[in-house]
């Protein structure tokens, strides 16, 4: 049922109204040779359609379940009991506890729920599928230079860290170099956050030199954990992309330039951490009922009718 590590997922999220059946995007996914998945929450038939495919899935518990899921181990059991063991075809690599949780009350429950998920999928046997909870990146902090990453909140994370570290999860962690880019145009060159030549950076804490502000941001979580204590928790990307539309900088040609370099790149990893850094691309379909800004629709690597928003080769 646990499967190993590949490079590179694509997300699916499903806020749309035009979108393709579960069985027609498992077969896009797998038409294009993507090895891996990420949804947002149990959706019985997108779990049937993974079945025996392979790919190999990073699932969330959405966020307004976590309450229950801190304060009661049977509701953390039932969940396990409805939402993974009837799927024994399915390759489950992670559960995310929630998804860039960033209310201080709602995060005390976030590792008490890890613990009790833990707890429930060791009882059913399924002790190989990993439990951590995806952060947006404003959990860290002094990202720049990279070796200066700390958490933002020790009391929040030192714990998920050394709890990571015990029982050798990841650290799941949400990399946007496009919001960082579109928020200090002053400081980070365009080409700099699309993986372009032009713009070399020395970290002189750590001695390493930079040509992308992915690999910064990716390090600088790095740097977090060392100052944490806890060097040895492995870091994945759970979400990255770049919008086609919107707003901008989002473009057509610069969302392809990004993900292409990104497919490219991540199998080498990082200049603190070399070798494949598995990375979530945001996002299979561009969502129409997705809130917030505009460019929250157009993030889609491919259209609802499954033709490419723009050419990649995986």
């Amino acid at each position: 049922m646990v499967t190993g590590v590949h490079s590179i997922g694509v997300c699916n999220g499903v806020l749309g109204n035009n979108l393709p059946s579960p069985a027609d995007v498992v077969k896009l996914y797998r038409s294009k040779g993507i090895t891996a998945m990420r949804i947002y929450a149990p959706e019985s038939n997108v779990l049937r359609a993974l079945s025996g495919t392979g790919i190999g899935l990073l699932m969330d518990v959405p966020n307004e379940s976590i309450t229950a899921f801190a304060s009661s181990p049977s509701a953390a059991a039932a969940w396990v009991k409805a939402n993974v063991q009837p799927y024994p075809g399915v390759s489950f690599r992670y559960i995310a506890v929630g998804n860039e949780i960033m209310d201080v009350d709602a995060q005390k429950n976030i590792l008490p729920a890890m613990k009790n998920l833990d707890a429930a999928l060791a009882a059913a046997h399924l002790g190989g599928i990993k439990v951590s909870t995806a952060l947006r990146f404003d959990v860290f902090t002094d990202t720049f230079p990279p070796s200066s990453g700390v958490f933002a909140d020790d009391d929040f994370m030192d714990p998920i860290a050394e709890y990571l570290e015990n029982t050798g999860a990841p650290l799941l962690a949400n990399v946007y170099p496009y919001f960082a880019y579109v928020g200090d145009t002053t400081n980070i060159h365009l080409d700099y956050a699309t993986f372009q030549p032009g713009t070399t950076v020395t970290d002189d804490g750590n001695g390493l030199t930079y040509t992308s502000l992915f690999d910064a941001m990716v390090d600088s979580i790095y740097a977090a954990l060392e100052d944490s204590g806890r060097p040895g928790v492995k870091v994945v990307v759970s979400e990255t992309g770049w919008p086609s539309s919107g707003s901008f900088a989002a473009t057509v040609q610069n969302a392809r330039t990004y993900n292409q370099n990104l497919i490219n790149h991540v199998g080498g990893g990082t200049p603190k951490r070399p070798g494949p850094l598995e990375t979530y691309m945001f996002a299979m379909f561009n969502e129409n009922l997705k809130t917030g800004d505009e460019t929250e629709r157009h993030f889609g690597l491919f259209n609802p009718d499954k033709s490419p928003a723009y050419t990649l080769s995986f």
